[in-house]
C-alpha cells in the first residue's frame, strides 16, 4: 500500500460514520454553506477531527463535514475545502474527496465562488462546469503508479459528467433558474489575475475563473466517480467592467446569491437520488 492511499484510508476511517449510505458528497465553497443548515438530522465532524485532512485557513470555509438528508436524500456536505495556495500539496487538497469516494459515495457536487470573465456573466450568475483548464502546475496523481486511486494515465474527457449536468440543465431550465454553461480556469492563487492574465484566459477559452475544483475533479476522474461543477459568479474578473476584487466581497455575495444555488442543487438530489 503506497503512503497516501494509507493516508486516504485513514481519513476513511474517521468518515465512515457520516458517509456511509451517501448518496452524493458536495464541496460548498467560499460562502456557500448555508446549505448546511437545510441538512435534516445533521451530524458534524471538523476537519482537524479526520486524520491527515487539515482545517481550511480561509475565511468563508467552515472546515466541517456535515452529513444529513437533503430533501429526504442521504448526503454528505463539505463545509468547506483547503487549498493548495494555504501551502497544501495536491494530495492534501484532494485527500478528503478520495476519503468519501473510498467509502462507496457514488456522486459529487463540486462549487465554487469565481470571477466572470465572459461578459454575460454578472455577480451571481451560476454556471456549470463543462470542462476545465488546470494551470495550477499540480496534477493529484503525481507519484502515484496503477491503483485503487486510480490509473497513472488518466482521460480525462468528460470529467464533469454529462449525463448528470444535462439533467441539471433541464431542471434549472424547467424550474426558472438562469444556469449558464461554460469552462473553468483554475489558478493556483492567492493573488487575484491580473487584467493582462484575464485577457489571455478568455482567448484560452475560460469563462470563468478560480483557485480551486481542479485539482478535486481530476482526482475524482481518476478513481471513476461521476463529477457535477457549479461556479457562482461573485464578481468580474480583473480588467472587466465593474470588476472589484475583494474576498469579503466574494463572500457577501456568495451567501447573497448561494441561497439560488442551494436550492437548485436541494431540487436535483431529490429529483436524482
Amino acid at each position: 500500500m503506497s503512503d497516501e492511499l494509507a493516508r486516504v484510508d485513514a481519513a476513511a476511517e474517521a468518515l465512515r460514520p457520516l458517509a456511509l449510505g451517501a448518496r452524493y458528497a458536495v464541496v460548498l465553497g467560499s460562502g456557500l454553506s448555508g446549505l448546511a443548515d437545510a441538512l435534516e438530522a445533521p451530524r458534524a465532524l471538523p476537519f482537524d477531527a479526520v486524520p491527515h485532512v487539515p482545517a481550511p485557513g480561509v475565511a468563508g470555509h467552515g472546515g466541517t463535514f456535515v452529513a444529513g438528508r437533503l430533501a429526504g436524500v442521504p448526503v454528505v456536505l463539505m463545509r468547506g475545502r483547503v487549498h493548495a495556495y494555504e501551502g497544501h500539496d495536491a494530495a492534501t487538497v484532494v485527500r478528503p474527496l478520495r476519503a468519501l469516494a473510498r467509502l462507496g459515495v457514488p456522486r459529487f457536487v463540486l462549487t465554487n465562488a469565481a470571477g466572470g470573465i465572459r461578459d454575460d456573466l454578472a455577480p451571481g450568475a451560476l454556471l456549470r462546469i463543462e470542462d476545465h483548464l488546470n494551470l495550477t502546475r499540480m496534477d493529484p496523481g503525481v507519484g502515484l503508479a496503477d491503483g485503487p486511486l486510480g490509473p497513472r494515465f488518466a482521460d480525462l474527457t468528460g470529467m464533469y459528467d454529462p449525463t448528470l449536468g444535462a439533467a441539471l440543465d433541464a431542471l434549472a431550465a424547467a424550474r426558472g433558474d438562469g444556469l449558464h454553461r461554460g469552462v473553468y480556469a483554475g489558478l493556483l492563487g492567492p493573488s487575484y489575475e491580473t487584467p493582462a492574465e484575464v485577457r489571455m484566459l478568455g482567448r484560452l477559452g475560460a469563462d470563468v475563473v478560480g483557485m480551486s475544483t481542479v485539482l478535486e475533479a481530476i482526482a475524482l476522474r481518476r478513481m471513476g466517480r461521476p463529477v457535477i461543477g457549479v461556479s457562482l459568479v461573485t464578481n468580474a474578473a480583473a480588467g472587466r467592467p465593474g470588476a472589484r476584487l475583494d474576498h469579503d466581497d466574494v463572500q457577501r455575495v456568495a451567501a447573497a446569491s448561494g441561497v439560488r444555488l442551494g436550492a437548485l442543487l436541494a431540487a436535483f438530489v431529490e429529483a436524482h437520488p
